[in-house]
């Protein structure tokens, strides 16, 4: 199986750039696995389509405000997605402009109050970097972390926790 199976044309007119304001009143797409039909519904349905012995699995994952925007040591703006916490403030990270953020850069977020050194480009073009801060490191990445939003999405949100679900509890 490869991504591109994936791919598909989707109108930008049809990709909604703000969350709804009824949270239940979201698109909801069932496929009939007997019939292969189609159906398009709101999640306020989705009580009609569940059966005895079904298994309905919820996310209760918080989504971390893990897109950094920052500078390089020598004053470039750069790009930081946190990916893997490998433990002891080294994360695993996707970084803009990748050509420019080579190991032993220095990077500094929110007035230097969170700084961080690459050190060790991956092979699949990723960075480790370590990051340096005072206090808790989840407090501070609320305070200068962005939502990862899809590229396709280009508004920003007004208001973070309107991007999580409203079963989420646990970070991460």
């Amino acid at each position: 199986m490869k991504t591109s199976d994936f791919d598909f044309e989707l109108p930008e007119e049809l990709i909604a750039q703000t969350p709804l304001e009824r949270r239940d009143a979201s698109r909801l797409l069932t496929l009939d696995k007997y019939t292969g039909e189609t159906g398009h519904h709101h999640f306020y349905e989705l009580p009609r389509f569940l059966r005895p012995g079904d298994c309905l699995v919820l996310n209760d994952s918080r989504v971390l405000p893990a897109r950094l925007i920052g500078r390089r040591s020598t004053g470039g703006a750069c790009e930081v997605l946190l990916l893997i916490d490998k433990g002891e403030g080294l994360w695993e990270c996707l970084v803009r402009p990748g050509r420019k953020l080579r190991k032993g850069t220095r990077l500094s977020f929110g007035n230097g109050e969170l700084t961080a050194e690459i050190v060790e480009q991956l092979e699949e073009g990723g960075r480790l970097i370590r990051f340096d801060y005072e206090g808790i490191f989840l407090e501070t990445l609320g305070r200068l972390g962005k939502m990862p939003l899809p590229p396709y999405i280009k508004e920003e949100l007004q208001d973070q926790e309107r991007y999580q679900t409203v079963y989420s509890k646990v970070l991460g």
